[in-house]
């Protein structure tokens, strides 16, 4: 059954079954995009299919996560949700509505005709993750004209110890894998608030890098719009330029931005920064008002854009950890809901408004708080994400297990993310995508129990009651998971040593690591040029450059 978009407005009233769940076109979808209406239109396959074909504002949130994430994601439970993704022949899109009819959503509807009902329709696809961020970086260098250099150019002005400081735009873990030499981590929202602590003399030449264009065009163009006074560039391509021209990179640099700033440089950032994100009309907010912005048909997400330790040591009830150039990065993930509404906050009067003035530019409905006495940062750790209590699951403690795995009755299934299932996991575990249990199961030897892990069981306890369908066999969980037979003192073995499912959760990025093969990286390249030719052609972006 279809329905039309002026339907949509209206709940659905009883629970969705899995066999039967409205659907809404690939119009209805676009007009409530150009409307700037909230939809979540989310593809609910593992993130590797997803990065293959996906229109534009698509969220990845896989069927085999959504209890841990939907609630953080899609916060409000009557948002208009839009559902699709085949993989394999199997359409998971009705289980996945089902689940979030368990969940308390109550507007889920499936795209009609799925991924190839978009296309079909005339609707354009995209390849890649974090694809609305990366065609916006392209969108400000066409019209900005972001100035860059050739890796040449920059091994150029190294080799004859020119005034130059190089920042490393991406997240730390990152810069210490493969690094420009020389090159300092600054995390792309730290830019303006710390580059006239590392580069004081005006003269000095800055360079912005990061793995492939988009975080060094954003990084760049956040100096330039703040006015820095120095001469500013991109590393243009990032590491891939660099790797593709024959230079070679650090590994394991440890050199990371002051953590302290004097008072001067601060005054200074504060009032570029705010200058940038009035320029972009982001307001600025009480923290008292911000309650006034949850309105019952709007989605707020409020997040907090300093780095995760600041955040740990003390931040602001109910705002969630999105350090902000990774969040500028990567928005697709952090809000799902397109056309919702964002609350910034930080500690400097900086990091905010800069994040705030790139994510109104993409489209978004953005806020920055006042600046707040330190006392109302008052709940300290990292954010927890929230997610439904698991069913209640039979479970074992891992020495038991150990016992069970020396009879030889028990099969170990590990429904972790596969890079943590590779690096370790308990002998003879077998690696499995929770959403391909029924296919994944075939490729088990039979056994008498079943034992389900992942690394702290909270995974593993939804997984299961999705397992005791499939088999009469005993479905037991892993209590604490991985992590509890490792504090246990028991043995674990890497690498992809039984995989009943192909490790399609995770989507290998072609600037990932230091061995892609040169095609693939020059392949991305080309695939980033042509970006803005595709927005042009989907024309949802709600894109504008200051």
């Amino acid at each position: 059954m279809s329905t039309t978009i002026d339907a949509i407005e209206s709940p659905v009233a009883a629970p969705l079954a899995e066999t039967h769940v409205p659907t809404l076109t690939y119009a209805d979808v676009r007009a409530a995009l150009l409307a700037r209406k909230e939809i979540a239109l989310v593809d609910v396959r593992e993130e590797d299919p997803y990065a293959q074909a996906h229109p534009l504002w698509a969220a990845n949130l896989p069927l085999s996560r959504l209890e841990l994430e939907a609630w953080s994601r899609i916060p409000r439970r009557d948002t208009l949700i839009v559902l699709y993704g085949v993989h394999d022949g199997v359409d998971l899109a009705p289980r996945a509505a089902a689940k979030l009819a368990e969940l308390g959503y109550t507007r889920v509807y499936l795209l009609e005709g799925g991924l190839d009902g978009w296309r079909a329709a005339g609707g354009e696809v995209f390849q890649d993750v974090n694809v609305p961020s990366k065609s916006f970086g392209e969108y400000v260098e066409a019209h900005r004209h972001t100035p860059s250099l050739s890796a040449q150019e920059v091994k150029a002005l190294l080799d004859a110890k020119r005034d130059v400081v190089i920042v490393d735009a991406r997240r730390y873990e990152e810069f210490q894998t493969m690094s420009i030499p020389t090159a300092t981590s600054v995390p792309g929202a730290e830019l303006v608030l710390r580059i006239r602590e590392l580069a004081p003399d005006p003269s000095t030449q800055v360079i912005v890098n990061c793995a492939g264009r988009t975080r060094s065009i954003i990084g760049t163009q956040s100096l330039v719009n703040a006015g820095i006074p120095n001469p500013v560039a991109a590393l243009r391509n990032g590491t891939i330029g660099w790797l593709l021209a024959d230079q070679v990179l650090d590994h394991g640099a440890s050199r990371r931005h002051p953590q302290d700033v004097s008072a001067e440089t601060r005054a200074q950032a504060q009032a570029d920064a705010r200058a940038v994100a009035e320029r972009a009309n982001v307001p600025r907010i009480a923290l008292a008002d911000v309650a006034k912005l949850e309105a019952p048909d709007r989605t707020l997400y409020k997040l907090d854009v300093r780095t995760p330790e600041e955040y740990a040591a003390g931040h602001l009830p109910g705002f969630a950890s999105a350090p902000g150039g990774q969040l500028v990065q990567e928005t697709d993930h952090t809000a799902a809901v397109r056309g919702a509404r964002i609350v910034l906050a930080d500690d400097d009067g900086v990091r905010a408004d800069m994040s705030a003035s790139w994510l109104a530019q993409m489209g978004w409905e953005v806020y920055v708080v006042d600046p707040v006495d330190a006392s109302e940062r008052s709940v300290t750790g990292t954010w927890q994400t929230p997610a439904p209590q698991p069913p209640a699951v039979r479970t074992v403690d891992a020495r038991a297990l150990a016992g069970w795995l020396e009879a030889g009755d028990t099969a170990v299934i590990d429904v972790t993310r596969s890079a943590n299932y590779v690096a370790r996991h308990i002998p003879g575990a077998w690696f499995a995508v929770r959403s391909d249990l029924p296919a994944a199961l075939a490729r088990i030897p039979a056994a008498r129990r079943y034992v389900l892990t992942c690394g702290s069981s909270q995974l593993a306890r939804f997984a299961a009651a999705d397992l005791a369908k499939l088999t009469q066999a005993e479905v037991w969980v892993l209590d604490g998971g991985t992590a509890a037979w490792v504090a246990a003192g028991l043995p674990v073995e890497a690498g992809e040593t039984r995989l009943a499912s192909d490790r399609i959760d995770r989507y290998r990025r072609p600037y990932e690591g230091t061995s892609a093969p040169r095609t693939a990286m020059q392949a991305y390249l080309d695939w980033e040029f042509g970006l803005v030719e595709q927005l042009r052609r989907d024309g949802t972006h709600g894109f504008r450059v200051i």
